[in-house]
């Protein structure tokens, strides 16, 4: 009896064996036919997203390129016509350059576009950004305006000299945000573009000469014609001073001490300080020389007598 306990046992056990053995076959095939499928399905969306994009992401490279060759071409040509115009070499590298990348993001829009991606909320980021920039620097974005309004309408150039915001000086240089001038004691002096280009200009050089304005004063017992004669050799004698337009000397004024001339010679810009204190010095010098007074101020003392 134990024998065929024993046996029957061992026969159990040995079914269960072979069901084991295949059940886990019978997972491996189901197994790989679903990693078989799988494969297959991803295959196959592959194929379907390379079918898809495969032409628009063609098309981006073709209108990245042919973008990027219009865009060269316009810039070419607008700086040509800057130069035509003779706008200032800082101006047109700063227009250029804003220009470049202004076509640049509208390409890139365009790209995106083309790929099928929504361009609206890029559109709109940048919109966002340019306010807050903008807010950001509206002192900077001013100076900026006001740079290109004085580089397009040229009130002033290198060279000249101008008195604006209170100051005098030779302009040195023109930059897109600031006006650098140099002062007669040649200092320095930055202005920003945008208070220049707002308030008043004089430009000194502008018409090539200038009227250097001189009143000198003789006393009463002067002959007002040999003193005419006096300060009109001083003024010929001066190799700077311009025969046309020519020189005059008139009486303005009879002072209260004094018979005053007004002295006006005519000079290149460049000469008008040369002339201006070489005048009064030979004016002096002349005065004297032939006994023309020149009056100054007297204290007269009275006393009382107690």
């Amino acid at each position: 009896m134990k024998f065929i306990e024993l046996f029957c046992n061992l026969h159990r056990n040995d079914i269960k064996i072979k069901l084991a053995t295949y059940e886990f076959l019978l997972a491996i095939v189901l197994l790989q036919k679903t990693y078989f499928m799988d494969t297959e399905k991803i295959i196959e969306q592959i194929s379907e997203l390379a079918t898809q994009y495969g032409i628009k992401v063609i098309g981006a490279i073709v209108i990245w390129i042919v973008g990027s060759w219009i865009i060269k071409r316009l810039l070419k040509v607008a700086k040509k016509a800057m130069n035509k115009s003779s706008y200032e070499e800082s101006l047109q590298k700063f227009l250029l350059n804003l220009c470049g990348w202004i076509l640049k993001v509208l390409l890139i829009l365009a790209i995106l576009a083309n790929l099928g991606i929504e361009t609206t909320s890029f559109a709109a980021v940048l919109a966002a950004a340019g306010l807050a920039i903008g807010m950001a620097l509206q002192g900077s974005l001013s100076n900026f305006a006001g740079g290109v309004m004085i580089m397009i309408f040229k009130p002033f150039k290198v060279g000249d000299l101008i008195e604006g915001q209170g100051e005098l000086g030779v302009v040195k240089e023109i930059e897109i945000f600031t006006t650098k001038l140099t002062s007669p004691e040649n200092k320095l002096i930055i202005l920003p573009n945008g208070a220049l280009s707002n308030g008043n200009i004089i430009n000194y050089s502008a018409q090539g000469t200038l009227q250097v304005r001189h009143t000198i004063g003789v006393s009463y017992d002067s002959d007002i014609k040999k003193t005419k004669e006096v300060l009109m050799q001083v003024l010929t004698e001066q190799a700077e001073v311009l025969k046309t337009p020519a020189p005059t000397v008139d009486v303005s004024a009879l002072a209260d001490s004094s018979v005053n001339f007004a002295v006006r010679p005519w000079v290149k810009t460049e000469d008008y300080w040369t002339v201006y204190f070489n005048t009064l010095e030979k004016a002096k010098i002349a005065l004297d020389a032939a006994g023309i007074e020149i009056p100054y101020p007297h204290q007269v003392e009275i006393q009382k007598q107690g």
